[in-house]
């Protein structure tokens, strides 16, 4: 699976499941209760050591899940993202190394913003879809409506301390594409091999855009 732009990741699936795994041989199931739930894509976050390997696998294993690297602070990482398969990248922040480096790539990525300037200094340079990073802490929903009116251009993809419970708060506002979200892959499913409960979780978020 490929996507040809950022604003299309925005679209793709109501939420971006923010995936951190310890163990390798967990992305592979994990990418497949995903897909087996209807969500499309996974962001494997750049948190621990054995993540590249873990893009590296499920691109090989699980080519019908668009999967991306997340956490993305360096251009080697960027770089290694890439030779792994990564298909696209997200950043937490944007300085202007990293987001020149994952540009570089021609892979779409979501740079990530927390105030108005970063945002307009994204829009300046062409880039219309972002992460908004740390949502809740940065002033969630509120925060994200009153971007509308100045920054009409932008759509954003709000990440960090977001549940199921308040992600349609999140959707229901016209400059956001969809959310990221852990509640996806809990640490208890990953920890007890309950892929399972990943791909029921998977199904609910249907609903969170209805």
């Amino acid at each position: 699976m490929t996507t040809n732009s950022a604003d299309e990741l925005l679209d793709l699936s109501p939420v971006i499941p923010v995936v951190v795994i310890d163990d390798v041989e967990h992305a592979v199931p994990v990418a497949e209760a995903l897909l087996a739930g209807g969500v499309p894509l996974i962001e494997l976050t750049l948190r621990t050591p054995v993540a590249i390997e873990g893009i590296q696998r499920i691109h090989k294993e699980v080519p019908d899940i668009l999967v991306g690297a997340g956490t993305v602070v360096t251009a080697t990482q960027a770089a290694q993202a890439v030779d792994a398969g990564a298909s696209f990248l997200v950043t937490p922040g944007s300085t202007e190394s990293v987001v020149d480096a994952c540009a570089d790539t021609g892979l779409p990525f979501l740079p990530g913003v927390s105030t108005v300037t970063e945002a307009m200094r994204m829009a300046e340079r062409g880039l219309t879809a972002l992460k908004f990073f740390p949502a809740e802490a940065s002033g969630g929903v509120d925060y994200l409506k009153s971007l509308g009116g100045p920054l009409p251009g932008l759509r954003f993809c709000p990440t960090g301390g977001i549940s199921a419970d308040t992600a349609p708060d999140y959707l229901a506002l016209p400059n956001v594409g969809c959310v990221g979200g852990s509640w996806l892959v809990p640490k208890y499913a990953l920890s007890h091999n309950d892929f399972n409960r990943v791909k029921v979780l998977a199904k609910a978020t249907a609903a969170l855009r209805a």
